[in-house]
């Protein structure tokens, strides 16, 4: 498996930071043309997309970020609910001077760009969730969801090269290939900085206790699902836990100008382990 180092290289790809507000907040950037936002999961950085960017950035202006209180980027002391990322990615946008843009998130930035789609419908060109969706959940889904609560707040707690590397095999269908000794390396660096524990326990709390119903913030109401009125692609993967195709497919339905397709060899993080695949997909509907 190439390293983020190889599938990066040789293309004018630049790490780099914005002021989004108060927030100092980190980028991986390349390409010219209409800004494509490409926003992590939970815990998550910048790299996720690492093996995504160039073949993006061909047709896009790809900003990689790590959203508030995640990566390399600012860690205010604020509640960290979907509002507060969506005011985070308001900012950011006025940061880069983007009226409107293409919003891609996995997972936790699915959620977050589906707030920011509801609340700033004019700034939405198309939009991409990843892996994340707003909508009820099986009791297999909460068990999973349990699990990486459970490995987020170990990893939090007391990081270690082992606790990160639990918490990374959680997101992958073949975790023995695709948990790499540079992405074990990458995180642990990014969870061992000073007071970053406290800020992942609270994000992880939030996220997934609301992903639980454990919270009255847990209403993240999927009506807000139904006033997206922008080109929206569903992209799921067959082995994604925490939710299934078909649960995600019935929480789907209330989108009224979706599409939905399935890759069959991924779990939480297609966009790594199905590079080709997705890649294809997400660029054949953002170009369409």
């Amino acid at each position: 498996m190439e390293s983020i180092w190889t599938a990066l290289m040789g293309n004018e790809v630049r790490q780099t930071f914005y002021q989004a507000g108060s927030v100092k907040t980190r980028v991986l950037e390349a390409g010219t043309g209409v800004p494509l936002i490409l926003l992590h999961g939970a815990g998550g950085h910048a790299e996720a997309y690492s093996r995504n960017i160039v073949e993006h950035a061909k047709h896009f202006h790809v900003y990689a970020i790590d959203m508030v209180g995640h990566g390399f980027s600012g860690r205010p002391n604020i509640a960290y609910e979907l509002d507060d990322f969506a005011n985070f990615l308001r900012d950011f946008l006025d940061a880069i001077g983007a009226g409107t843009a293409i919003l891609s998130g996995e997972s936790l930035g699915a959620m977050v760009s589906i707030r920011f789609t509801h609340r700033f419908p004019e700034r939405v060109r198309k939009l991409v969730l990843n892996t994340g969706i707003l909508g009820p959940r099986d009791e297999k889904g909460r068990e999973e969801i349990r699990d990486a609560l459970e490995r987020s707040r170990k990893a939090a707690g007391a990081p270690t090269r082992e606790s990160v590397r639990k918490r990374l095999e959680w997101l992958m269908y073949e975790p023995e290939k695709m948990v790499t000794e540079e992405l074990v390396d990458i995180r642990y660096k990014i969870y061992s900085q000073p007071e970053f524990g406290a800020t992942l326990r609270k994000i992880s709390d939030v996220v997934f206790g609301a992903g639980l119903q454990e919270r009255p913030s847990a209403a993240w109401d999927p009506e807000q699902m139904r006033s997206i009125k922008c080109p929206v692609l569903v992209l799921w993967s067959r082995h994604n836990p925490g939710r299934s195709v078909e649960v995600a497919r019935e929480s789907a339905k209330i989108i009224s100008n979706h599409r939905m397709v399935v890759l069959e060899h991924s779990a939480h993080w297609p966009q790594w382990e199905e590079v080709e695949q997705f890649n294809h997909a997400h660029l054949e509907f953002l170009r369409a």
